[in-house]
């Protein structure tokens, strides 16, 4: 059981090399693309939120989660706060804030991933594979829309993939955790969950709509384009749900 959880959480963490298909592409075609992409993230990362995260930690928590959904939103615009004067307030600030606040959310979301994979197998071995096969498909492309935030933001192609790829890293730590200490740690992990819809939440709100609609200011068919890729991820993530169910 507990070499299974494990190559599950590798297959897992494997998703975070989407990325690699960003390489072939030129930099002038990326930048044509990353609005798409980004608007994408926006519809995955609202899903996940809405979809897949809030509702899971309801089951557990009632309405506490809604609270404790508002007090990550603004611990993370605290941290944004900080983020902001620490790296840009005495130097030109080459890459955006809001690209560590994406890796803290994604590294948060993969750990929890890698807790529902390791409880999914200590219940049942076929819970255990389809949880991983779910789990699998719902990150293809919430991977895209990490990897879109993180270039967007600024950092270079090579090291989005390397630092998204060490944020998928915490699913092993969360499944040994599990797998350890099952019993003493399960409370603990329904409160992260609205943790990192909180974060989710503040990325797409606050950063990544506004920077949209900046961009889609005086263009209806930039607009109508980003509409639809947001709708395609929230779809994508509704489905993904239906079926897992």
């Amino acid at each position: 059981m507990f070499f299974s959880i494990l190559f599950s959480v590798f297959l897992v963490s494997l998703v975070s090399f989407v990325g690699i298909f960003f390489l072939a592409l030129k930099e002038r075609t990326l930048d044509n693309f990353l609005e798409l992409f980004i608007s994408f993230a926006v519809g995955s990362m609202l899903g996940d939120a809405f979809i897949h995260i809030l509702p899971e930690a309801t089951e557990n928590l009632g309405e506490k989660t809604f609270l404790l959904t508002v007090i990550s939103f603004l611990v993370f615009f605290v941290l944004e706060k900080f983020l902001y004067w620490r790296h840009c307030h005495l130097e030109h600030c080459q890459t955006h804030p809001f690209t560590y606040l994406s890796l803290i959310g994604d590294t948060i979301h993969n750990f929890i991933d890698g807790t529902i994979i390791a409880a999914s197998f200590l219940t049942n071995f076929s819970l255990g594979i389809t949880t991983t096969l779910a789990v699998i498909f719902h990150e293809i492309p919430q991977e895209i829309g990490d990897f879109s935030i993180l270039i967007y933001g600024g950092l270079e192609k090579k090291k989005a993939i390397f630092l998204n790829f060490l944020s998928a890293l915490s699913a092993f730590l969360g499944a040994l955790l599990v797998y350890f200490f099952f019993r003493q740690i399960s409370g603990l992990i329904d409160y992260l969950l609205p943790f990192a819809a909180g974060n989710f939440l503040y990325l797409s709100g606050t950063d990544i709509i506004p920077e949209l609609r900046e961009k889609a200011k005086n263009s209806l068919r930039s607009s109508l384009y980003q509409f639809i890729l947001v709708c395609t991820g929230l779809f994508l993530m509704w489905l993904f749900k239906q079926l897992a169910g």
